[in-house]
Protein backbone atom coordinates (compact mmCIF):
# COMPACT_ATOMS: atom_id res chain seq x y z
CA UNK A 1 0.00 0.00 0.00
CA UNK A 2 1.36 3.37 -0.54
CA UNK A 3 0.76 6.51 1.73
CA UNK A 4 -2.57 6.88 0.49
CA UNK A 5 -3.56 3.43 0.95
CA UNK A 6 -3.74 2.60 -3.24
CA UNK A 7 -2.37 -0.82 -3.44
CA UNK A 8 0.90 -1.60 -5.08
CA UNK A 9 1.04 -3.90 -7.52
CA UNK A 10 3.68 -6.54 -7.89
CA UNK A 11 6.22 -4.65 -10.82
CA UNK A 12 6.15 -8.51 -12.27
CA UNK A 13 2.38 -8.64 -12.61
CA UNK A 14 2.93 -5.25 -14.68
CA UNK A 15 5.50 -6.79 -16.63
CA UNK A 16 3.53 -9.52 -17.56
CA UNK A 17 -0.15 -7.69 -18.23
CA UNK A 18 2.13 -4.75 -20.40
CA UNK A 19 3.41 -7.61 -22.81
CA UNK A 20 0.15 -9.48 -22.90
CA UNK A 21 -1.24 -6.04 -24.15
CA UNK A 22 1.41 -5.61 -26.50
CA UNK A 23 1.16 -8.77 -27.92
CA UNK A 24 -2.75 -9.60 -27.92
CA UNK A 25 -3.47 -7.57 -30.72
CA UNK A 26 -1.04 -9.78 -32.87
CA UNK A 27 -2.39 -13.16 -31.28
CA UNK A 28 -6.21 -12.31 -32.10
CA UNK A 29 -5.44 -10.45 -35.53
CA UNK A 30 -3.72 -14.71 -36.30
CA UNK A 31 -6.35 -16.61 -34.37
CA UNK A 32 -8.21 -14.66 -36.80
CA UNK A 33 -7.28 -15.87 -39.90
CA UNK A 34 -8.38 -19.78 -38.99
CA UNK A 35 -11.89 -21.70 -39.53
CA UNK A 36 -14.53 -19.66 -38.12
CA UNK A 37 -15.30 -23.15 -35.78
CA UNK A 38 -11.07 -23.80 -35.22
CA UNK A 39 -10.77 -20.03 -34.40
CA UNK A 40 -13.73 -20.21 -31.83
CA UNK A 41 -11.99 -23.13 -30.22
CA UNK A 42 -8.84 -21.08 -29.90
CA UNK A 43 -10.44 -18.05 -28.68
CA UNK A 44 -12.45 -20.46 -25.89
CA UNK A 45 -8.58 -21.79 -24.92
CA UNK A 46 -7.55 -18.03 -24.66
CA UNK A 47 -10.41 -17.18 -22.50
CA UNK A 48 -11.76 -14.59 -24.94
CA UNK A 49 -15.34 -16.28 -25.28
CA UNK A 50 -17.74 -19.11 -24.57
CA UNK A 51 -19.02 -22.12 -26.56
CA UNK A 52 -20.86 -21.03 -28.83
CA UNK A 53 -18.61 -17.43 -29.71
CA UNK A 54 -20.14 -15.53 -26.74
CA UNK A 55 -17.66 -13.00 -25.33
CA UNK A 56 -16.23 -14.15 -22.00
CA UNK A 57 -13.73 -12.62 -19.37
CA UNK A 58 -11.65 -15.89 -18.28
CA UNK A 59 -8.90 -16.34 -17.09
CA UNK A 60 -6.40 -17.41 -19.73
CA UNK A 61 -2.88 -17.56 -18.08
CA UNK A 62 -0.53 -15.13 -17.08
CA UNK A 63 1.27 -14.93 -20.59
CA UNK A 64 4.40 -15.71 -18.88
CA UNK A 65 5.87 -17.15 -22.61
CA UNK A 66 4.67 -14.18 -24.00
CA UNK A 67 6.27 -11.72 -21.64
CA UNK A 68 10.01 -13.52 -21.99
CA UNK A 69 9.76 -13.42 -25.90
CA UNK A 70 9.37 -9.77 -26.16
CA UNK A 71 11.65 -9.42 -22.90
CA UNK A 72 14.27 -11.41 -24.90
CA UNK A 73 14.12 -8.86 -27.85
CA UNK A 74 14.42 -6.03 -25.10
CA UNK A 75 17.02 -7.44 -23.52
CA UNK A 76 19.19 -7.61 -26.74
CA UNK A 77 18.51 -3.42 -27.16
CA UNK A 78 15.97 -3.40 -29.22
CA UNK A 79 11.89 -2.70 -29.07
CA UNK A 80 9.36 -4.77 -27.56
CA UNK A 81 7.91 -5.06 -30.82
CA UNK A 82 10.56 -7.17 -32.54
CA UNK A 83 9.67 -10.07 -30.40
CA UNK A 84 5.73 -9.83 -30.69
CA UNK A 85 5.86 -12.62 -33.36
CA UNK A 86 7.98 -15.01 -31.74
CA UNK A 87 5.99 -14.15 -28.63
CA UNK A 88 2.46 -15.21 -31.02
CA UNK A 89 3.92 -18.16 -32.42
CA UNK A 90 4.92 -19.75 -29.06
CA UNK A 91 1.88 -18.69 -27.14
CA UNK A 92 0.07 -20.85 -30.34
CA UNK A 93 2.39 -23.74 -29.74
CA UNK A 94 1.65 -23.41 -25.61
CA UNK A 95 -2.28 -23.19 -26.63
CA UNK A 96 -1.60 -26.37 -28.88
CA UNK A 97 0.58 -28.26 -26.32
CA UNK A 98 -2.59 -27.71 -23.93
CA UNK A 99 -5.23 -28.72 -25.95
CA UNK A 100 -3.50 -32.25 -26.44
CA UNK A 101 -2.12 -32.30 -23.08
CA UNK A 102 -5.75 -32.49 -21.56
CA UNK A 103 -6.76 -35.01 -24.10
CA UNK A 104 -3.91 -37.20 -23.07
CA UNK A 105 -4.14 -36.82 -19.41
CA UNK A 106 -8.17 -37.05 -19.39
CA UNK A 107 -8.57 -33.58 -17.82
CA UNK A 108 -12.03 -32.35 -17.52
CA UNK A 109 -11.12 -28.79 -16.21
CA UNK A 110 -8.86 -26.33 -17.23
CA UNK A 111 -8.91 -22.69 -15.13
CA UNK A 112 -11.75 -23.21 -13.89
CA UNK A 113 -13.67 -24.52 -16.92
CA UNK A 114 -14.47 -27.57 -19.15
CA UNK A 115 -11.32 -28.24 -21.54
CA UNK A 116 -11.79 -28.14 -24.85
CA UNK A 117 -12.09 -31.76 -25.59
CA UNK A 118 -14.79 -31.91 -22.93
CA UNK A 119 -16.95 -28.58 -23.90
CA UNK A 120 -16.02 -29.19 -28.02
CA UNK A 121 -14.98 -32.87 -28.56
CA UNK A 122 -12.19 -35.09 -28.29
CA UNK A 123 -12.16 -34.68 -32.44
CA UNK A 124 -13.01 -31.14 -32.88
CA UNK A 125 -10.30 -30.43 -30.22
CA UNK A 126 -7.34 -32.18 -31.33
CA UNK A 127 -8.12 -30.24 -35.03
CA UNK A 128 -7.83 -27.08 -33.51
CA UNK A 129 -4.49 -28.41 -31.82
CA UNK A 130 -3.70 -29.10 -35.02
CA UNK A 131 -4.36 -25.78 -36.47
CA UNK A 132 -2.97 -23.75 -33.99
CA UNK A 133 0.62 -25.42 -34.49
CA UNK A 134 0.39 -24.91 -38.20
CA UNK A 135 -0.51 -21.10 -37.41
CA UNK A 136 2.34 -20.98 -35.37
CA UNK A 137 5.05 -22.11 -38.17
CA UNK A 138 3.17 -19.38 -40.62
CA UNK A 139 3.45 -16.70 -38.11
CA UNK A 140 6.97 -17.41 -37.33
CA UNK A 141 8.41 -18.13 -41.23
CA UNK A 142 6.76 -14.68 -42.03
CA UNK A 143 8.92 -12.63 -39.47
CA UNK A 144 12.49 -11.70 -40.07
CA UNK A 145 14.69 -14.42 -40.04
CA UNK A 146 12.01 -16.86 -40.11
CA UNK A 147 13.63 -19.72 -41.59
CA UNK A 148 16.10 -19.85 -38.35
CA UNK A 149 13.29 -18.70 -36.29
CA UNK A 150 11.25 -21.87 -37.55
CA UNK A 151 14.17 -24.33 -36.98
CA UNK A 152 14.69 -23.11 -33.29
CA UNK A 153 10.69 -23.45 -32.75
CA UNK A 154 10.91 -26.89 -34.40
CA UNK A 155 13.54 -28.39 -32.29
CA UNK A 156 12.03 -27.02 -28.80
CA UNK A 157 9.11 -28.64 -30.31
CA UNK A 158 10.46 -31.80 -30.55
CA UNK A 159 12.12 -31.29 -26.94
CA UNK A 160 8.67 -30.90 -25.69
CA UNK A 161 7.52 -33.66 -27.24
CA UNK A 162 10.31 -36.11 -25.60
CA UNK A 163 9.16 -34.66 -22.29
CA UNK A 164 5.70 -35.51 -22.64
CA UNK A 165 6.41 -38.85 -23.69
CA UNK A 166 8.55 -39.64 -20.63
CA UNK A 167 6.12 -38.01 -18.58
CA UNK A 168 3.41 -40.33 -19.79
CA UNK A 169 5.61 -43.32 -19.74
CA UNK A 170 6.15 -42.06 -16.25
CA UNK A 171 2.76 -43.45 -15.32
CA UNK A 172 3.55 -46.80 -16.55
CA UNK A 173 6.85 -48.04 -13.83
CA UNK A 174 7.38 -49.34 -10.16
CA UNK A 175 7.41 -46.88 -7.24
CA UNK A 176 9.86 -48.16 -6.12
CA UNK A 177 13.08 -50.55 -7.28
CA UNK A 178 15.24 -50.41 -9.97
CA UNK A 179 12.87 -49.58 -13.04
CA UNK A 180 11.36 -46.42 -10.31
CA UNK A 181 11.77 -42.77 -12.20
CA UNK A 182 15.08 -41.16 -10.58
CA UNK A 183 15.10 -37.66 -9.98
CA UNK A 184 17.65 -37.01 -12.97
CA UNK A 185 14.87 -38.61 -14.93
CA UNK A 186 12.39 -36.65 -13.88
CA UNK A 187 14.40 -33.04 -14.76
CA UNK A 188 14.90 -34.55 -18.29
CA UNK A 189 11.67 -35.01 -18.48
CA UNK A 190 10.51 -31.09 -16.81
CA UNK A 191 13.15 -29.46 -19.09
CA UNK A 192 11.96 -31.10 -21.98
CA UNK A 193 7.83 -30.83 -21.11
CA UNK A 194 7.93 -27.15 -19.73
CA UNK A 195 11.43 -25.84 -20.38
CA UNK A 196 11.71 -26.19 -23.99
CA UNK A 197 9.11 -23.70 -24.56
CA UNK A 198 9.99 -21.24 -22.20
CA UNK A 199 13.50 -20.96 -23.34
CA UNK A 200 12.47 -20.97 -26.74
CA UNK A 201 10.28 -17.84 -26.25
CA UNK A 202 13.22 -16.01 -24.71
CA UNK A 203 15.56 -17.44 -27.21
CA UNK A 204 13.26 -16.62 -30.36
CA UNK A 205 12.69 -12.90 -28.80
CA UNK A 206 16.20 -11.92 -28.82
CA UNK A 207 17.15 -13.48 -31.99
CA UNK A 208 14.50 -11.81 -34.08
CA UNK A 209 15.88 -8.45 -32.27
CA UNK A 210 18.89 -9.51 -33.94
CA UNK A 211 21.06 -10.89 -31.00
CA UNK A 212 23.88 -12.67 -31.14
CA UNK A 213 23.57 -16.48 -30.85
CA UNK A 214 25.58 -16.56 -27.87
CA UNK A 215 22.65 -14.09 -26.13
CA UNK A 216 20.01 -16.51 -27.30
CA UNK A 217 21.63 -19.23 -26.44
CA UNK A 218 22.17 -17.87 -22.80
CA UNK A 219 18.49 -16.81 -22.33
CA UNK A 220 17.27 -20.16 -23.67
CA UNK A 221 19.20 -21.64 -21.02
CA UNK A 222 17.61 -19.47 -18.68
CA UNK A 223 13.91 -20.44 -19.83
CA UNK A 224 14.93 -24.11 -19.16
CA UNK A 225 15.79 -23.49 -15.61
CA UNK A 226 12.51 -21.96 -15.17
CA UNK A 227 10.86 -23.82 -16.71
CA UNK A 228 11.73 -27.49 -14.60
CA UNK A 229 11.29 -24.55 -11.21
CA UNK A 230 7.61 -24.05 -12.52
CA UNK A 231 7.14 -27.48 -13.63
CA UNK A 232 8.48 -28.30 -10.02
CA UNK A 233 5.88 -25.59 -8.21
CA UNK A 234 3.29 -27.00 -10.09
CA UNK A 235 3.36 -30.51 -9.18
CA UNK A 236 3.27 -28.94 -5.70
CA UNK A 237 0.36 -26.97 -6.57
CA UNK A 238 -1.12 -30.63 -8.06
CA UNK A 239 -1.60 -31.82 -4.85
CA UNK A 240 -1.64 -29.25 -2.08
CA UNK A 241 -3.05 -26.27 -4.22
CA UNK A 242 -6.33 -24.59 -3.80
CA UNK A 243 -8.76 -25.51 -6.61
CA UNK A 244 -9.98 -21.80 -6.38
CA UNK A 245 -6.40 -21.16 -7.57
CA UNK A 246 -5.34 -24.01 -9.90
CA UNK A 247 -8.65 -24.38 -11.53
CA UNK A 248 -7.75 -28.07 -11.06
CA UNK A 249 -9.16 -30.21 -8.38
CA UNK A 250 -7.07 -31.07 -5.53
CA UNK A 251 -5.20 -34.03 -5.23
CA UNK A 252 -5.24 -34.67 -9.04
CA UNK A 253 -2.01 -35.88 -9.63
CA UNK A 254 -2.00 -38.68 -6.77
CA UNK A 255 -4.76 -40.31 -8.23
CA UNK A 256 -3.57 -40.44 -11.89
CA UNK A 257 -0.54 -42.21 -10.19
CA UNK A 258 1.64 -38.65 -11.85
CA UNK A 259 5.08 -39.35 -10.81
CA UNK A 260 5.53 -35.94 -9.74
CA UNK A 261 8.42 -34.54 -7.57
CA UNK A 262 7.41 -34.72 -4.18
CA UNK A 263 6.28 -37.80 -4.30
CA UNK A 264 9.46 -39.48 -6.01
CA UNK A 265 11.71 -37.32 -2.94
CA UNK A 266 9.13 -38.62 -0.42
CA UNK A 267 9.71 -42.31 -1.64
CA UNK A 268 13.28 -42.32 -1.14
CA UNK A 269 12.84 -41.19 2.70
CA UNK A 270 12.40 -44.50 5.40
CA UNK A 271 9.48 -42.39 6.80
CA UNK A 272 7.79 -42.88 3.41
CA UNK A 273 7.71 -47.02 3.51
CA UNK A 274 4.06 -47.23 3.52
CA UNK A 275 3.55 -44.48 0.40
CA UNK A 276 3.54 -46.58 -2.32
CA UNK A 277 0.34 -48.77 -1.41
CA UNK A 278 -0.96 -45.71 -0.89
CA UNK A 279 -0.54 -44.11 -4.45
CA UNK A 280 -2.00 -47.11 -5.80
CA UNK A 281 -5.15 -46.51 -3.78
CA UNK A 282 -7.04 -44.03 -5.05
CA UNK A 283 -9.34 -43.34 -2.90
CA UNK A 284 -6.57 -42.94 -0.24
CA UNK A 285 -5.18 -39.52 -1.69
CA UNK A 286 -5.60 -37.09 1.25
CA UNK A 287 -3.44 -39.82 3.17
CA UNK A 288 -0.80 -39.59 0.86
CA UNK A 289 -0.20 -36.06 0.21
CA UNK A 290 0.20 -35.87 4.43
CA UNK A 291 2.43 -38.92 4.26
CA UNK A 292 4.60 -37.02 0.98
CA UNK A 293 4.58 -34.18 3.27
CA UNK A 294 5.68 -35.19 6.36
CA UNK A 295 8.70 -37.61 4.19
CA UNK A 296 9.98 -34.22 3.14
CA UNK A 297 8.88 -34.44 -0.37
CA UNK A 298 7.15 -30.96 -0.71
CA UNK A 299 10.32 -28.93 1.16
CA UNK A 300 12.57 -31.18 -1.29
CA UNK A 301 10.76 -29.77 -4.29
CA UNK A 302 10.47 -26.27 -3.34
CA UNK A 303 14.29 -26.41 -2.29
CA UNK A 304 14.75 -27.74 -6.27
CA UNK A 305 12.57 -24.84 -7.73
CA UNK A 306 14.70 -22.21 -5.94
CA UNK A 307 17.77 -23.78 -7.54
CA UNK A 308 17.17 -23.57 -10.42
CA UNK A 309 15.69 -20.43 -10.56
CA UNK A 310 19.31 -19.59 -8.80
CA UNK A 311 21.02 -20.92 -11.58
CA UNK A 312 18.32 -18.78 -13.88
CA UNK A 313 19.61 -15.40 -12.15
CA UNK A 314 23.04 -16.19 -12.29
CA UNK A 315 23.01 -16.59 -16.23
CA UNK A 316 21.02 -13.65 -16.40
CA UNK A 317 23.88 -11.49 -14.34
CA UNK A 318 26.78 -13.44 -16.46
CA UNK A 319 25.46 -12.55 -19.67
CA UNK A 320 25.31 -8.72 -21.19
CA UNK A 321 21.89 -7.45 -21.50
CA UNK A 322 19.74 -4.52 -21.50
CA UNK A 323 19.87 -3.23 -18.02
CA UNK A 324 15.77 -2.86 -17.74
CA UNK A 325 14.71 -6.31 -19.60
CA UNK A 326 16.95 -8.10 -16.92
CA UNK A 327 15.76 -6.92 -14.25
CA UNK A 328 11.92 -7.28 -15.44
CA UNK A 329 13.41 -10.86 -16.08
CA UNK A 330 14.69 -11.39 -12.71
CA UNK A 331 11.63 -10.05 -11.21
CA UNK A 332 9.40 -12.88 -13.58
CA UNK A 333 11.71 -15.67 -11.40
CA UNK A 334 10.61 -14.58 -8.39
CA UNK A 335 7.31 -13.99 -9.12
CA UNK A 336 6.93 -17.47 -10.58
CA UNK A 337 9.13 -19.45 -7.75
CA UNK A 338 6.74 -17.52 -5.07
CA UNK A 339 3.74 -19.43 -6.20
CA UNK A 340 3.53 -22.34 -3.97
CA UNK A 341 4.41 -20.03 -0.62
Amino acid sequence: MTALGTPVQDPALLTLTRCRELVRPALEDAVGRLHPWVAEMAAYTFGWCEVGGAPAAAPGGKGVRQALAVLGAEAAGADGRAGVPAAVAVELVHAFSLLHDDIMDGDAVRRGRPTVWRAYGTGPAVLAGDALFALAVDVLAAAPEGPGAVRLLSSALADLVRGQADDLLFATRPWTGPERVTAAEYRAMAEGKTGALLGCAAALGAALAGAPRATAGALDRVGRHLGIAFQLVDDVLGIWGDPAVTGKPVGGDLRERKKTYPVLAALGSPAARDLPALLDSPGRAGEAAALVEAAGGRAAALAEARAHTGAARALLTGTPLAGGAAGELARLLDLLADRAR
